[in-house]
């Protein structure tokens, strides 16, 4: 019997700014009541969509009480707390628990490009530094290197509280290995919206979605019906959102997210730099889909 945690709609979700590049503390508890209305199953704060490499300290664990006091007992609050040093990545961890993180979302090491032992050693010392439960995030367009599937296997064998993986590459041998050869307890994700079908269909667990920003609970209900065999709804609603998972990322993630959010009226469009606006061509099609999808008027 499979005895998964992490499944479902899971939103990586924005960090709202305001002008002064302070946090927006009103809309981040805006945002977290608008998933919980939507029936989203999983909020990850402190993420790559949430700009966590300018994040301080102090910021990510006042994002994770404030998303943990807003979310209650309505949604599972995994947030995000790894990078490419060992200790630092550690360090994270045990702030995002002691701030109420029920899980962590841990990037693969990026830059230093470790081997497949190098990767071992990273989350076994997490893992053991944490009590709560372990995602490990593997992102090879964002890290340049690929933990395998053996990696993730041995490390999902040995160490109960690594409860799942975020595979964010549309590496589908990997991913059937993956599927086929992982414990009962063992939850496998897609961070790629537009393989939320075939991945679900294929016996995925669900998605952590940068779209469930703007179409929470139709994500929710592309996975679900998905979920339940429902192919022919699932393929409507997935043909509807393609464009939308397509523009997500005509720049730099969460940049067009952003900018949709502010103009759904829900926050100001600010980023941190490096990260700057969109170009106002992108602008101007993110904008005529939002109103395609009757996002905005």
């Amino acid at each position: 019997m499979s005895k998964r945690l992490i499944s479902g709609s899971a939103v990586a979700l924005v960090t709202p700014f305001r002008q002064d590049m302070s946090l927006d503390r009103e809309a981040l508890r805006r945002l977290v009541q608008f998933h919980i209305a939507a029936g989203t199953d999983i909020v990850i704060p402190c993420g790559t969509t949430g700009e966590s490499p300018t994040l301080s300290a102090d910021e990510q664990a006042e994002i994770i009480e404030i998303v943990r006091e807003e979310a209650g007992n309505k949604m599972l609050v995994a947030a995000g707390a790894g990078t490419n040093a060992t200790d630092k990545a550690v360090t994270l961890a045990k702030n995002a628990e002691k701030a109420g993180a029920e899980a962590i979302l841990s990037v693969a090491p990026y830059y230093n490009k470790p081997s497949q032992e190098g990767f071992y050693q990273h989350y076994r010392h997490i893992a053991e530094a944490v009590s709560i439960p372990v995602i490990v995030y593997n992102v090879p367009g964002r890290t340049g290197c690929n933990i395998s599937a053996a990696t993730i296997l041995r490390l999902a064998n040995d160490f109960e509280n690594i409860a799942a993986v975020k595979e964010a590459s549309d590496n589908m041998s990997q991913i059937m290995e993956l599927l086929a050869s992982r414990p009962d307890n063992f939850s496998v994700m897609t961070g790629e919206d537009p393989l939320i079908l075939p991945f679900i269909a294929l016996g995925g667990d669900g998605v952590i979605s940068v779209a469930a920003n703007q179409v929470p609970a139709e994500v929710k209900k592309l996975v679900t019906e998905t979920r339940e065999g429902n192919l022919e709804h699932a393929k409507a609603i997935n043909n509807r959102l393609c464009r939308l998972f397509s523009l997500n990322f005509i720049e730099s993630n969460p940049v067009p997210v952003k900018y949709s959010l502010s103009l759904m009226g829900m926050i100001e469009e600010v980023y941190r730099l490096p990260l700057v606006p969109l170009q106002q061509e992108n602008k101007e099609k993110v904008k005529k889909e939002l109103r395609n999808l009757g996002l905005v008027n």
